[in-house]
């Protein structure tokens, strides 16, 4: 099987219409971070719900994904916006430093090449551009909440899961600063009670 055929399965599986996770808390930060006239790229676009976000605050925006499957409904449900296929491994359709912003909205636990991926990144984005990054939260105290119930352990470390990274605060500052980034910072970010807790996260892209 191809990585294509993985990821246009994985989307079949979905239904069409879900209400993204954590959308409230992930759209606040997001659009608290991005300026009405910059042009962004949304990484991993699925079916467009940040992409129409962005697009109706006044940012240009392009979204990406390595499925069709999303891109299809993305295209139905925001005929508006402006939405690509783009390569698993390979790269980006795009220019280089041609984007103010790029936001990963729970993209990077899912990247097989996170190298790879990140040096796409840093390519497209121009120098001063910033990096916004959500991702699931493993501090040490949510893996602890995990450790306490073998069945939440096993299903949340699923081997058959699409995750196949686990990040803590400390690790992916790491990791975006072996990249290039700068001034990178991180909050914890959790909704209701019981919620799971997030990584919202941001960086500049060096000059050099």
């Amino acid at each position: 099987m191809s990585a294509r055929d993985y990821y246009e399965g994985l989307w079949r599986s979905v239904p069409a219409g879900l209400v993204p996770s954590d959308l409230e808390l992930r759209l606040s930060f997001l659009l608290a971070h991005v300026r009405a006239g910059e042009l962004v790229l949304d990484v991993g676009c699925g079916e467009g719900r940040f992409t129409a976000e962005l697009a109706a605050a006044g940012a240009g925006v392009v979204g990406i994904d390595v499925a069709e499957e999303p891109l299809r409904r993305a295209r139905t449900a925001h005929p508006e916006v402006d939405v690509q296929l783009v390569d698993p491994y390979g790269p980006w359709p795009l220019a280089d430093a041609s984007f103010d912003v790029v936001w990963a909205g729970e993209v990077i636990e899912h990247v097989a090449d996170t190298a790879g991926w990140l040096s796409e990144i840093r390519r497209v984005l121009r120098p001063g551009g910033r990096l916004l990054v959500s991702t699931p939260n493993h501090s040490r105290l949510a893996v602890l909440r995990l450790a306490l119930s073998a069945r939440a352990f096993d299903t949340h470390f699923d081997p058959r899961s699409d995750h196949l990274r686990f990040y803590t605060r400390r690790t992916l500052i790491s990791l975006l600063e072996d990249f290039g980034f700068q001034e990178v910072s991180t909050a914890a970010g959790a909704g209701p009670p019981g919620a799971r807790r997030l990584l919202l996260t941001q960086g500049v892209r060096s000059r050099w």
